[in-house]
């Protein structure tokens, strides 16, 4: 019968006969593309859509398989972009692998973060004071350290420790990985923040902000370097040669 005639043209459910399905097209397309079919009978397709419109070819698994995005490691972070002022702070990574055939899309490939340099790009020392106390994680300036600290800046740094006041909502709405630190800052908890180059300066051997000329109970003000929206009041505890916060509660002023 005419039935029996089709029925037999299309052979047995998902098998392919030569010159058909998309190892034969040789092409594997994005999106919904109404060109990207192979021969039939019966015509089937090898774009990334046909998946949710259910008219793939049989062997589009096997020779459109999906490649998700492959990144390469961040590169270390770049000078602040601006001396002498509140700024930021570059890193980035590269694409190693371009997603394909429905594979998970390329994270981020820029990532930035708050800083102060208290240097021109000549090497002469800012002048200007910065308001308020500009604060972040202790990792940061273990990073720093790694770059080495110029013999005439060798002195030994100092520990404060505060007691948070009131903490604003938005600290706790970051999403980047290196501002993750911001969500662990908690009211009436006790923090370390470190004093050291470069934000030590040279001639008071004091850090900005460090408190030491507030009275008794005096509120200080601080700010979370990189997101002026997270910033609050604390109450400075005393002044210690090292810091014995622990890691989320160890920070630096920058």
């Amino acid at each position: 019968s005419p039935m029996a005639l089709v029925s037999w043209a299309r052979g047995p459910r998902g098998a392919l006969w030569p010159g058909q399905g998309c190892a034969a097209l040789g092409r594997c397309c994005p999106g919904r593309d109404p060109t990207c079919a192979a021969r039939g009978p019966p015509r089937c397709f090898c774009d990334q859509a046909c998946g949710a419109v259910r008219d793939c070819c049989a062997d589009y698994a096997r020779a459109c398989p999906a490649v998700s995005c492959v990144v390469a490691e961040w590169s270390g972070w770049s000078r602040c972009v601006k001396p002498c002022q509140l700024s930021y702070r570059v890193r980035q990574r590269h694409v190693l692998q371009e997603p394909r055939n429905g594979g998970a899309l390329c994270p981020p490939l820029e990532e930035r973060a708050g800083c102060v340099e208290y240097r021109n790009r000549q090497g002469v020392e800012c002048q200007q004071s910065l308001l308020p106390a500009l604060i972040t994680t202790g990792s940061y300036g273990k990073e720093r350290k790694k770059r080495g600290v110029p013999k005439e800046q060798e002195t030994v740094g100092y520990c404060v420790q505060f007691r948070l006041g009131p903490i604003p909502g938005s600290c706790r709405q970051v999403r980047a990985p290196h501002a993750q630190w911001m969500r662990y800052l908690t009211q009436g908890h006790m923090v370390c923040v470190r004093c050291e180059w470069p934000a030590q300066d040279t001639r008071s051997q004091r850090c900005y902000g460090d408190g030491g000329g507030a009275g008794g109970n005096q509120l200080l003000l601080w700010q979370a370097a990189g997101h002026p929206r997270c910033r609050g009041t604390w109450e400075r505890l005393g002044q210690l040669r090292d810091c014995s916060c622990p890691e989320v509660h160890s920070l630096v002023f920058i």
